[in-house]
């Protein structure tokens, strides 16, 4: 009997009927300071596709842990995320979170595992949340490979990581002050970002409901973990990687290669921008 009591146990501690994300948050925090031996840290990344190599560039590593050690986090399941969290020390003596293990909502796991590497990063000391993706673009001017500063976002998921009576203001989500910094510094276009559950691509249909709408950009991430970095109290500044046109726009087939090859395009132009805008604003 205890063998078919323990096999029906959840594995991930966020699964639990009675589970206290913040909790279970503040213990993967912990955990992430006694390994790496840094207290606190300033200011956390999550590098989508494409936006992996900015890990290399940023600073010094100081230690860099399999995700699937720290309480909470999964075993990424896509391509392109390296399932690690990593801590860097920046030129400037501050210090860097950075997640390269997403979990994406499409994953069938609920909200609270999508969202739970922003709420440990909150308790890990961060202030400021970068959230970086690849997406397709709606734009027919931005040609794959090219990066966009997110202004707002609709979510259309149906789903939000917030849970009772929590009421969060969401007006101005994505920083303006963050956003002056990367507008000032590199010039880069603004759009909406648009998240879709996935794991199919979107329809031209769906594709032209997203532009009537005000969406600018389709992707399957982000705006889950925007809301819960707002929950948490941080500056958000989210970043994607335009990695295809969208459907109905584009006039080839929708693949997931064509976004790892546009990822892998761009990844030392990303790496170097990513780096100065961390420079600044951390």
């Amino acid at each position: 009997m205890d063998q078919l009591h323990n096999a029906a146990q959840p594995t991930n501690p966020l699964d639990a009927a009675d589970a206290n994300p913040s909790q279970i948050a503040a213990e993967a925090a912990r955990v992430i300071a006694e390994t790496t031996g840094v207290a606190a840290h300033d200011i956390a990344l999550t590098l989508g596709s494409g936006w992996g190599k900015a890990a290399d560039a940023m600073g010094e590593t100081v230690a860099e842990i399999p995700a699937t050690e720290i309480p909470g986090f999964s075993k990424p399941a896509l391509a392109g995320h390296v399932g690690t969290i990593r801590s860097v020390r920046l030129p400037s003596g501050k210090h860097a979170l950075i997640i390269g293990a997403r979990t994406h909502f499409y994953e069938g796991h609920g909200v609270r595992r999508v969202v739970h590497s922003v709420r440990t990063a909150a308790a890990a000391g961060a202030k400021i949340m970068v959230l970086t993706n690849g997406a397709g673009g709606l734009n027919p001017d931005w040609a794959p490979g090219t990066p966009v500063c997110i202004r707002d976002h609709i979510n259309l998921t149906a789903a939000s990581p917030l849970e009772g009576a929590n009421f969060v203001d969401l007006t101005d989500l994505y920083s303006p002050r963050l956003r002056e910094v990367v507008a000032r510094m590199h010039g880069l276009d603004e759009g909406v970002y648009v998240q879709f559950r996935g794991p199919h691509y979107e329809t031209p249909a769906e594709v032209r409901m997203a532009g009537i709408m005000g969406g600018d950009i389709v992707g399957m991430s982000t705006a889950l973990e925007a809301i819960a970095a707002r929950e948490a109290g941080m500056e958000v500044l989210g970043l994607s990687l335009i990695t295809n046109a969208a459907a109905g726009i584009s006039p080839n087939p929708l693949s997931h290669e064509e976004v790892i090859a546009a990822g892998k395009a761009a990844e030392s132009k990303l790496a170097s921008l990513l780096t100065d805008i961390v420079g600044e604003i951390a």
